[in-house]
């Protein structure tokens, strides 16, 4: 006897309400709560109290699926991957692996993930005889709109183009007057309620393009710059993004945020419930395997006091929330430090 139309309807659902995950206020305890008790692959806490999402979405500054880099030849049948690889013990005299950054208020995510990639191959490519923090601020004020729109968002592909072509000067955290142009742009309290001013979804304008170094600083503006030799677009391939970090040191990705991943706090993120919120980019460093489960290992652009120390750990080999589609790098032009080395 066929079931009745009740009983149908009925199990649609039921089954519907077993595979659809519930929807909760974003940043809510009731989040935190239901994704705990999933007894997932990681751990959720309270992150940004003090903010209101407008300032959180402008965080997530990158435009998915824009601009291509020329993709990069494949490799990676030729390399022997460890199982588990950080580039801040592969390296561990460039320093600037291991720093974790602050965009403040500007939706600045594609310009940090690609300096600090770029940073962190400087030093990779010239033994660590030049240790170098390339400017956010230079990037993100100076490259156009085939960057993007600034502190509104930008392309990583625009990003690594400019520094093959025009070259970034030097410049550090804010207020640390390291480099030609350190960072304008003050930290602000995203997670706790700390000596920071509170964040909200004003500011972070960017910042006017100034061709010249602050006071005190040598060489010029001009003879500051670093350049890079080449860009392009990593395959989206697992194995060939390892291969690339494993060979050439740190990479740019970037992937779609969900209101769950804001309330990350350990282990290894999986999205479960959340509306979507943007387009994120960050800088993948290595990976391992967690209990089973294998992740990326990737430095956030939101401060220390997020995540696991400013770090964060999210699924491999899937393509999960698209961070394996977006990998973009480059390899610094060594040649203008030949007088160094």
């Amino acid at each position: 006897m066929w079931p009745s139309v009740a009983a149908l309807c009925l199990v649609v659902a039921l089954t519907s309400a077993l595979t659809v995950p519930p929807s909760f206020p974003p940043l809510s305890p009731d989040m935190v709560n239901y994704i705990n008790k999933l007894n997932t692959t990681w751990q959720a806490g309270h992150n940004f109290q003090n903010v209101d999402m407008s300032y959180v979405k402008k965080l997530c500054g990158t435009y998915l699926h824009g601009p291509k880099l020329p993709p990069r030849f494949e490799f990676a049948g030729d390399v022997v991957l460890p199982e588990s690889f950080d580039a801040r013990r592969q390296w561990p005299n460039c320093p600037t692996i291991n720093e974790i950054r602050d965009q403040g208020s500007c939706g600045s995510c594609w310009a940090f993930g690609a300096v600090e990639a770029m940073s962190d191959r400087v030093c990779i490519h010239t033994n660590a005889k030049v240790n170098v923090e390339i400017s956010a601020e230079d990037l993100l004020s100076c490259c156009g709109f085939e960057c993007g729109m600034g502190c509104n968002g930008g392309y990583p592909s625009g990003a690594w183009k400019y520094w093959t072509e025009k070259g970034l000067v030097s410049g550090g955290l804010y207020d640390s007057h390291v480099g030609c142009r350190p960072y304008s742009i003050p930290p602000c309290e995203h997670h706790t309620n700390g000596s920071r001013p509170p964040c909200t979804g004003e500011g972070g304008e960017t910042p006017d393009c100034v061709k010249r170094c602050e006071d005190g600083y040598s060489p010029s503006y001009k003879d500051d710059k670093h350049m890079g030799l080449t860009s392009y677009g990593v395959p989206r391939s697992e194995k060939e993004i390892m291969a690339e970090i494993y060979k050439n040191g740190p990479v740019e990705g970037a992937f779609t945020v969900y209101s769950d991943f804001l309330m990350y706090k350990s282990g290894v993120y999986q999205h479960v419930s959340g509306e979507e919120v943007g387009g994120h980019a960050i800088r993948i460093l290595g990976w391992g395997v967690d209990k089973g489960t294998p992740y990326w290992l990737v430095a956030n652009s939101w401060n220390t006091d997020w995540g696991e120390n400013g770090f964060f750990r999210i699924l491999r080999g899937e393509d999960h929330c698209g961070i394996e589609s977006e990998v973009v790098a480059g390899i610094p032009k060594t040649s203008q430090y030949w007088k160094m080395l």
